[in-house]
């Protein structure tokens, strides 16, 4: 597929999604906010994929919503049918929305950020699986600035990452903070030099493709974000149902195999 706004490439079994304008610090117009679905869309279709990298053109991560489409945008937009039509019935309806989506894809996404991140930027790299990021890394929640609220679930998902008290902070003032701070907080993994930013998080993409059961990675990443949802009793219901498929799937298998036979693995996803 072709695409306008971004560009998507794939070495190996890792994908590469990059948004890409740079002169617009890959702010979203609709025409990126829909390319980003497809591509993420077609990632998860596409069998040999196994991970996911996002990153950013530029000096900029997503630099939020682009101004010139935020000051003539409808109200009823945020609504639009366009924008919650399901990603996969199969998953919780909490993650079928406009950017909830990320945890639907059934593939680990990485957000590699590589400079400013703020409003529906940083809303994509909290529902993102892993946030790696730059030593030039910038962060912002910006809605406040903007006279708007926190929008697509942040309320809900930032605490959970940092903690209500860092989550008041960075919602009600909208100030910016560095990598550093972010590291601290809790909302990144951690921090690489900006120019081994993509490398190491598409080596920890390979990682999780070929040293770990992409079976076993795929179950425990829908494990993790059904959690909020549940008590310990049916967490605990759902690993026992998982791990009876899982020692019948081939991973099991070979997971055993590879370990007893001391070689590398080679998981089949099945």
């Amino acid at each position: 597929m072709a695409y306008e706004q971004l560009l998507y490439t794939v070495d190996g079994s890792v994908a590469t999604i990059t948004l890409n304008r740079p002169e617009r610090m890959n702010a979203l117009t609709k025409v990126l906010e829909a390319e980003l679905r497809a591509a993420i869309d077609q990632a998860t279709r596409e069998v040999t994929v196994r991970a996911i990298v996002l990153t950013g053109a530029g000096r900029a991560f997503c630099a939020g919503m682009d101004m010139e489409e935020l000051e003539v945008l409808p109200p009823e937009d945020i609504q639009a049918e366009q924008w919650m039509r399901p990603y996969d019935m199969n998953r919780r309806a909490d993650y079928q929305t406009r950017y909830s989506y990320f945890p639907a894809a059934p593939k680990p996404i990485i957000s590699a950020i590589n400079g400013a991140t703020a409003g529906l930027g940083l809303v994509m790299a909290l529902y993102s699986d892993f946030r790696i990021a730059s030593e030039k890394a910038v962060f912002a929640t910006a809605f406040a600035k903007r006279g708007l609220i926190a929008e697509h679930g942040i309320a809900w998902m930032l605490p959970r990452i940092v903690g209500h008290a860092h989550a008041t902070d960075l919602l009600l003032t909208s100030r910016k903070i560095n990598a550093n701070e972010a590291l601290t907080m809790g909302l990144i993994n951690r921090i690489v030099p900006a120019d081994d930013l993509l490398s190491q998080a598409q080596a920890l993409a390979n990682t999780l493709s070929t040293d770990v059961s992409p079976r076993s990675v795929r179950v425990m990443k829908r494990q993790l974000w059904e959690a909020p949802y549940q008590s310990l009793g049916e967490s605990v219901a759902l690993a026992n149902a998982e791990m009876v498929e899982s020692i019948r799937s081939e991973d099991f298998t070979e997971g055993v195999r590879h370990f007893v036979e001391r070689r590398p693995a080679q998981f089949s996803g099945r």
